[in-house]
């Protein structure tokens, strides 16, 4: 099928990729010709596992070609993807203004019938709006169908190849039917293509967040409370875990979440909710409480180095939201820097993959160390933001020798207390016992 994705940026540029992958002839469309080009080339513009072999793949064999032109983009595919960004507005709403700008010019252009799909996340309603932007031009026929993706950062190419389920809103036979032959291929195994009303559709994507947002928010407080009383956030976990009505997943206590979904998407509902006269309660405190989280090691490295920080020196493992990628919108680990800073403190920071995105904000304000014992050297503690495998299993004999103080602050409970009992290193974590050496 001849497929077209208006927008490169991760959902677009893996939704591009994989469709290729089963043998569609997609085009990529983006307005920043530096970034084309460079794709062209060959470059993938972002660290997503696994993404750039499929990539190179799929542009050596003509089936992933790239272009500036949403003229070009729109003649070509019978099947258009909306792949546009849908940023927090001021408000806490969804800005839909790049997915209705498009939608607008890609009225003046379509001369005959094709399926646009809204890929971004979007609010409720927002299929009939870019129906009606397209409709207000348009000389031929269309239909507007609503196609959330559930794509996790650092395993998104194995999500679209092999997806949970796939959800379509539509209205249309004849769109439906398009969509079902576009991803038959990706359901073999037999997991479902579940067809509902485009508003359906749209609320289904922000439900889903929002509910995992909110499951870890919980574990957060109850882990927050287990240290008021003397509990372990551990043995609660694996305690509520091994519920078959509530499960094992998103129980891991830790400094909040991030990313570019759950914050923007809770946020998003909790704002509609507010526009159609609904107060989402539940929302309102898993904002309140994530804001909090983000810094909850704060008052420890503090009370740790009584209440005086300023000339401090910390190494920071972790910049990234979670592992495996190198998206830093949302990060706890930013909100640590930020506070640190604030007090007088100095930061040496290393991540594999994030330290380009985070030397964009910080320039000369922070020290970015090429490895992560060299952030060690010279620093008074270390604090753990970010849950990497390579952050599993240290040198803790290392650690010891080359911080200041053997002191860890971990924001993502990576270590055993009895192991760090044993390496007899100051331990703080999160819902657990404070070891102090």
């Amino acid at each position: 099928m001849k497929i077209s994705v208006i927008g490169t940026g991760y959902v677009g540029l893996v939704t591009g990729t994989c469709l290729a992958e089963t043998g569609n002839e997609v085009v990529c469309v983006d307005i920043d010709e530096q970034k084309v080009q460079k794709m062209r080339d060959g470059e993938v513009p972002i660290y997503e596992p696994h993404l750039d072999v499929l990539f190179e793949r799929n542009i050596k064999a003509n089936r992933l070609r790239f272009t500036t032109s949403l003229k070009e983009g729109v003649d070509h595919g019978e099947i258009i993807f909306l792949a546009l960004p849908t940023p927090e507005d001021e408000d806490g709403s969804a800005d839909l203004s790049y997915v209705l700008g498009v939608s607008d010019e890609i009225g003046k252009i379509i001369s005959d019938y094709k399926v646009i799909v809204d890929k971004s996340t979007v609010p409720v309603g927002t299929a009939e709006k870019v129906h009606a932007a397209i409709a207000m031009n348009a000389k031929c026929s269309f239909d507007v169908v609503s196609n959330p993706e559930f794509l996790r950062e650092g395993f998104a190419v194995d999500d679209f190849l092999k997806p949970e389920r796939i959800v379509i809103g539509s209205s249309s036979d004849r769109a439906t039917e398009l969509m079902e032959k576009l991803y038959k291929p990706y359901v073999r195994s037999g997991n479902p293509i579940i067809i509902m009303d485009e508003k359906s559709a749209e609320l289904t994507k922000y439900a889903a967040n929002s509910f995992l947002a909110t499951k870890i928010t919980f574990m957060n407080e109850i882990a927050n409370y287990c240290e008021k009383v003397g509990a372990d956030v551990d043995k609660v976990r694996r305690g509520m875990g091994t519920d078959s009505r509530i499960g094992k997943r998103f129980l891991f206590p830790g400094i909040g979440y991030g990313g570019s979904c759950f914050p923007k998407d809770v946020k998003a509902l909790h704002k509609s909710g507010k526009d159609d006269n609904y107060d989402f309660k539940i929302l309102e405190s898993v904002i309140e409480v994530n804001h909090c989280q983000k810094v909850v090691l704060i008052p420890k490295i503090t009370k740790y180095f009584g209440n005086d920080v300023a000339g401090k020196t910390f190494a920071i493992w972790g910049l990234a939201f979670k592992p495996e990628t190198d998206d830093i919108r949302e990060a706890p680990a930013l909100d640590i820097i930020d506070s640190l800073l604030s007090k007088g403190a100095k930061i040496k920071a290393f991540d594999p993959e994030a330290i380009d995105n985070v030397a964009k904000k910080y320039a000369d304000k922070i020290t970015f160390s090429s490895s992560m014992y060299e952030a060690l050297d010279g620093s008074d503690a270390l604090i753990i933001c970010t849950e990497w495998s390579i952050f599993r299993t240290p040198d803790f004999q290392k650690i010891k020798n080359d911080l200041i103080n053997p002191v860890i602050f971990d924001g993502r409970n990576l270590y055993d207390l009895s192991d760090m009992e044993k390496e007899e290193i100051s331990y703080f974590s999160i819902g657990r016992k404070d070891i102090k050496l």
